[in-house]
């Protein structure tokens, strides 16, 4: 059960994490299935259910394949995604991780081959803002629409 309705109770702070997006989407230039696949993991690295459901369904809506979706906690071990989305998805694990507050070199190298650095930068800031929306939706543990509803409630 939802513990508060947080957009309801501070709407500056759903505002706030809004504009992230409205900037990324209008500015950043990165793929929006792109974003929403590095979304989705993080969501799934965080344990976030909503965020999980509505990425989810957003990449369905655009044509993305059940078996590339239910494929991505295990990317690493299968073909099917492309050089970028892996980058994306190696440098999104480790700026979500921060394994012993550090991001690998190697990581950065692998990203920097696929993005430049106005990408990376953009890219990074789509971690960190869907690493917010986590926490918060986890925190005040955001109810997650009933499956068979076909379209997913604004964050």
């Amino acid at each position: 059960m939802e513990r508060i309705n947080y957009p309801k109770a501070a709407p500056g702070v759903y505002k706030a994490m809004l504009s992230l997006h409205e900037y990324l989407e209008k500015h950043s230039r990165l793929e929006s299935e792109l974003l929403n696949l590095v979304y989705l993991r993080v969501s799934q690295i965080n344990g976030c259910a909503f965020c999980v459901d509505m990425h989810w369904k957003d990449l369905r809506a655009v044509g993305a394949s059940e078996a590339h979706l239910y494929m991505l906690n295990v990317w690493r071990e299968v073909s099917g995604y492309s050089q970028r989305e892996r980058a994306a998805l190696e440098w999104a694990e480790a700026v979500t991780k921060l394994t012993d507050q550090n991001v690998p070199d190697e990581t950065y190298r692998i990203a920097r081959e696929q993005f430049t650095e106005a990408e990376m930068a953009n890219l990074t800031l789509a971690i960190v803002a869907i690493n917010g929306w986590n926490r918060l939706n986890i925190a005040f543990q955001k109810d997650v629409p009933a499956p068979e509803t076909a379209e997913h409630a604004t964050i």
